[in-house]
């Protein structure tokens, strides 16, 4: 676990990546589809991020919302990004709490913009709660059955 909570601009809260910061999230995902020259995108519950797999070289961020607590598309999202090998910043916006926090770090969540600032000892405890795991996931933490196996 890291000690450092991340550098971030404005309403970003915690980011775990060193690179330059991308400010904010410039288009839809209809609208990057057609603008050449977006960076940067915004995904909603409702948007297909397999949409955007053609276009992952030249995105530096992805803003993923999550407008409800309940709405775990998000995390679908983040993984399918991932997996395709999209590498820039994978920013989680909206109705995130403490209890999402690792588990969206799994999905490869890089950066956290959430609307109501979290606490963060209580972010910091969160992040680094869980250090075994049982499955394969964006965060590459070798599972458990295969520590135990080799």
């Amino acid at each position: 676990m890291t000690d450092d909570l991340g550098k971030s601009p404005d309403d970003v809260q915690f980011r775990f990546r060193s690179d330059e910061v991308s400010d904010h999230a410039q288009v839809t995902v209809d609208s990057f589809l057609t603008q050449e020259e977006a960076v940067a995108v915004r995904l909603e519950p409702g948007d297909d991020a397999r949409k955007l797999l053609k276009s992952l070289d030249r995105i530096r961020l992805i803003e993923i919302n999550f407008p409800v607590f309940g709405d775990g598309r998000g995390y679908s999202s983040a993984r399918i990004l991932r997996e395709a090998g999209y590498t820039g910043e994978l920013r989680a916006i909206g109705d995130i709490g403490i209890d999402q926090l690792t588990f969206l770090r799994r999905c490869g969540f890089d950066a956290f913009a959430p609307d109501k600032k979290l606490n963060s000892d209580e972010a910091q405890a969160a992040f680094g709660r869980w250090t075994k795991v049982y499955q394969r996931s964006a965060d590459e933490k070798t599972p458990v059955t295969e520590i135990r196996n080799a």
